[in-house]
């Protein structure tokens, strides 16, 4: 079968969130902090990068280390991790990295000639006088920095802004000279926290984290993850620097306030923080987002959707997919690995992930692979106890007659097959306990057209499912 795109666009055994996306001279390159399959904190691992053909986004290339977290000659001894980036092409035509160390509130850069080669330690974001942003009296700290440049102008975007913390106002934006790292205009507050959001419009959806900025046509898109975490929300405005007003959600890793095909607030994946932003591909645009794996906040894999604009500007929230777009669906012939499930839910509901208590992990669903970090071992779904249902949108069904599914784990129950999350099931799958992968089928009938599969596992143990094909 042709390699088509899926969620997560990168191998299954590759975890990199906060992802910014950028074009340059015809490839896609994004930008994210590295996460650790099966890590303790977020983002152990050195910077790295991946990138595709702007015509081919099923074709990712892996560019290697960009950056380790020892080139900081604050953190020589590697003990501080690097925490969401961003990139910029400065006025002189090199690529800028900048970066916040995980104990630190000041912003350091980095400079390359190339997209993703080798980035060199450049210097700290810093006032005329040379203290560093984030040390002056009456700093606030920085974070999660995000860059736009305009001609000799860069605008660093940063801020992290918790629940009912009153010390903290909100998302903040600095320019920058020419030289990439001096300010020229002092840190000014473009979108509020919540303790002073009230008659903001953005009740409900405050700055939280991940601020990200981009343009499309004379309108500046502010990208940001709100307090509820799990949704990327945006803002826009005609200056990059103040007059934003918030416009909505592009998306939600839990697939909250999406009543298409399920009830507004059900959650139809594990959620938790979220960290992307909007790209224009060959004059189509994407927003890049994550979601969390393994039952944890800490092993987190990049996606993509498919979003388009209304004429007033507006965006209306996508669903989470399995192929990115709800109008590209996936051929509904063939083998196609667990781990693109883009709905995974059981009887108890929960919209995040953090499922740190052993009883709750033992409890839910979860995407995960064996192996350690760095083991290319393609992922799967592990503890499916009854009524644990995972969903993959969407397929081009035509001739559809039998289902097989390969399963391991103590189980010994069966797989409802059903093209709605709770609709009737159209055939049933037995399966049986075996240490190792097995494959069982049955004849199931799929109708023919665009149809979205759940495959919900109903008995007593536990299963774990590796692929299921359309035959």
């Amino acid at each position: 079968m042709k390699k088509q795109r899926v969620n997560p666009y990168l191998p299954s055994w590759e975890y990199i969130p906060d992802g910014e996306p950028y074009v340059f001279d015809g490839r896609v390159y994004v930008y994210g902090s590295h996460d650790r399959f099966n890590g303790y904190v977020y983002c152990l691992n050195d910077y790295v990068c991946w990138s595709a053909p702007v015509d081919n986004l099923a074709d990712w290339r892996y560019e290697g280390v960009i950056y380790k977290k020892t080139d900081d000659p604050l953190n020589r001894d590697g003990s501080m991790c690097l925490y969401a980036p961003d990139v910029t092409v400065g006025p002189d035509g090199r690529y800028y990295l900048y970066y916040v160390l995980d104990h630190l509130s000041i912003v350091s850069v980095a400079v390359c000639d190339t997209p993703a080669g080798k980035y060199e330690f450049y210097g700290y974001v810093q006032y005329p006088d040379g203290t560093r942003l984030g040390e002056r009296d009456g700093d606030q700290p920085q974070f999660d920095p995000g860059l736009l440049t305009e001609g000799d102008r860069t605008y660093l975007y940063t801020g992290f802004c918790s629940r009912g913390d009153k010390s903290r106002k909100g998302a903040m934006a600095t320019v920058l000279g020419p030289d990439m790292f001096t300010i020229i205009e002092e840190p000014v507050f473009i979108a509020p926290s919540e303790p002073y959001s009230e008659g903001s419009g953005y009740e409900g959806h405050e700055f939280f984290e991940a601020p990200s900025m981009r343009k499309r046509g004379d309108t500046y898109y502010f990208v940001y993850s709100s307090i509820l975490m799990h949704e990327l929300c945006y803002a826009t405005s005609k200056h990059p620097t103040k007059g934003f007003e918030y416009r909505g959600v592009i998306v939600s890793n839990s697939d909250l306030h999406i009543d298409t095909y399920k009830p507004a607030e059900k959650p139809m994946a594990y959620g938790g923080n979220n960290h992307g932003s909007i790209v224009e591909i060959q004059g189509e645009w994407f927003v890049f987002y994550h979601r969390h794996t393994n039952g944890t906040n800490f092993s987190r894999q990049a996606c993509l959707e498919k979003i388009k604009f209304l004429s007033d500007g507006t965006i209306p929230q996508v669903e989470l997919t399995s192929c990115g777009s709800i109008e590209e669906p996936l051929i509904g012939r063939g083998e196609y690995p667990a781990y693109l499930a883009c709905n995974l839910f059981c009887k108890e509901e929960s919209i995040y992930t953090d499922f740190t208590a052993s009883w709750m992990n033992n409890q839910f669903p979860k995407i995960t692979q064996d192996g350690k970090d760095g083991d290319e071992e393609i992922g799967y779904i592990q503890n499916m106890k009854d009524i644990a249902t995972a969903g993959f949108k969407y397929f081009d069904c035509k001739d559809v007659k039998k289902v097989k599914i390969k399963v391991r784990g103590y189980c010994n129950g069966a797989f409802e097959i059903k093209t709605s999350w709770n609709g009737p099931a159209l055939g049933r799958i037995p399966v049986e306990f075996s240490n190792i992968w097995k494959e069982y089928s049955a004849d199931i009938a799929i109708p023919d057209g665009i149809q979205a599969l759940y495959f919900t596992y109903t008995g007593p143990g536990s299963a774990s499912l590796a692929s299921f094909t359309l035959e």
